[in-house]
């Protein structure tokens, strides 16, 4: 059994068992997240597909880490000879999804 699951304004395809990086949700780690809006459900006999989300359907998942991904660099340079460098990381928190019911 799948699911299309929205969070963070991004959509994924998951399974028991996957593990996946999704924008920063709160909560520590060993905790567990519902997310709720649920877009299809697949695998069995026939798709439900949500209008817009699939009513009392839900994806259970455990939190793995809360962390930053890897630096990204800016830098910029003037022909008036100034430069500017500057980095970003962007937080995620990684899930194990534990159970998709629907």
């Amino acid at each position: 059994m799948y699911a299309v699951i929205r969070t963070g304004g991004k959509q994924y395809r998951v399974a028991e068992g996957d593990v996946l990086r999704i924008e920063k949700v709160a909560g520590d780690v060993g905790a567990e997240v519902t997310f709720n809006d649920i877009l299809l459900l697949g695998g069995t006999d026939s798709p439900k597909v949500g209008r817009p989300t699939v009513s009392g359907a839900k994806v259970v998942g455990k939190i793995l880490a809360q962390d930053k991904h890897r630096r990204v660099l800016h830098f910029r340079k003037e022909k008036e000879g100034w430069t500017r460098r500057r980095g970003h990381r962007q937080p995620y928190t990684e899930v194990k999804v534990t159970s998709i019911a629907g």
